[in-house]
């Protein structure tokens, strides 16, 4: 079996590049051979490199839609898998949900005006209508439901397949290993709880509403540390000072092992306007986190009310305040590390990869009958 996986551009922070990159080194460990087709990919991996001339992001999009949809046409692959809106792909990985939901929920009518998101939303469209697609990856229920009920005539194509884990690089021992050093790094204090927020993007994951959050919460000690980059940070860190918890917000910046802010941390808080599945929340689970997300996080599936976190309302920074301050509570994140860590332990890049590795022997199998 001849794989490719697409993605455009490595980002070394990504979601959907920690995703690949574990997804690489689990699928290869099955004989299966797999390449990369990018414009640019870091690390020593084989593929097609596809980065045709472009100015601008639609251009950009476009043609390199155009540019793998040649590779597909070729037939140097078995499977086309990618991880961005290409019609025309056998496989698509829907690690970044629907781009139509995330422009209603974010309240942005008029931006379905400018030629990039129109574009976007007719990729979309007519990747989910192409003939050549034969499954969807999704990495949440929320998301299998979502593209169903935009796509009804893609809902028998699709799989939920959640993201893998490791627990031996993500694990409670990060706590005894890590904390005290980071948290004197930082400048804090042993015994102040600290709620770590994970990812990049902020107006998409809700960092506006945790720092609304931090300035109405009771636990007015506990601190929040971003992690993660944002070209748009200096808009956070005002509305900080403007709040008056610069003191409590820290903005460490992206981080190229998040492993040890997981073990200096006690919760974390990933309170998103809409995330299909961050990584970053069964990274925390697994490190021994009680996660705080929202309904419109597809993590939320993993999330017991009580038990390994809460959930709450996105966009609603009272609700997420009193979550929060719930779990600031002497002893209760201590108590949920356990089931925080239980609840991802079925969740592993060997698991994922076996699940993968099942659903593309199905789609030979099915393409060689048709063709018998």
């Amino acid at each position: 079996m001849k794989l490719a996986i697409v993605r455009q551009k490595y980002t070394p922070f990504g979601g959907a590049e920690r995703f690949v990159a574990r997804a690489l080194d689990a699928l290869q460990a099955k004989g299966i051979d797999v390449e990369i087709i990018a414009r640019q990919w870091k690390g020593d991996v084989t593929g097609i490199t596809c980065d045709p001339f472009y100015l601008g992001r639609t251009w950009r999009d476009r043609s390199f839609a155009h540019c793998v949809q040649k590779v597909i046409v070729s037939g140097r692959y078995d499977i086309v898998q990618s991880h961005e809106r290409i019609p025309g792909c056998h496989v698509y990985r829907a690690g970044d949900g629907v781009h139509a939901t995330w422009l209603e929920l974010a309240h942005k009518p008029f931006t379905r005006l400018s030629p990039w998101h129109r574009y976007t939303l007719a990729a979309e469209a007519a990747m989910f209508r192409h003939p050549n697609l034969k499954a969807v990856i999704c990495n949440s229920r929320m998301v299998r439901d979502d593209i169903a009920r935009r796509f009804p005539q893609a809902a028998e194509k699709l799989e939920v397949i959640y993201s893998g884990v490791d627990p031996k690089q993500f694990h409670p021992g990060l706590r005894e290993q890590h904390r005290a050093q980071v948290r004197a790094n930082v400048g804090a204090g042993e015994t102040a709880p600290v709620i770590l927020f994970v990812g990049s993007g902020f107006a998409r994951k809700g960092v506006a509403t945790l720092i609304e959050a931090s300035a109405r919460m009771a636990a007015q000690h506990a601190e929040i540390w971003v992690v993660g980059q944002d070209k748009d940070v200096r808009r956070y860190r005002h509305l900080a000072r403007r709040l008056g918890v610069t003191g409590r917000v820290r903005f460490l910046g992206a981080q190229t092992d998040v492993r040890p802010f997981y073990g200096a941390a006690d919760i974390c808080c990933l309170p998103t306007l809409y995330d299909p599945f961050p990584n970053a929340a069964l990274e925390a689970l697994a490190s021994g986190l009680p996660l705080v997300t929202t309904a419109s996080c597809g993590a939320a599936e993993l999330i017991e009310a009580g038990h390994n976190g809460l959930v709450c309302p996105p966009n609603t920074p009272t609700d997420l305040a009193g979550c929060l301050d719930a779990l600031c509570m002497p002893g209760a994140a201590d108590a949920m590390r356990q089931a925080a860590c239980t609840s991802t332990s079925s969740l592993t890049p060997a698991a994922m990869a076996g699940q993968l590795v099942a659903l593309y022997g199905r789609l030979i199998e099915s393409a060689a009958l048709r063709a018998d």
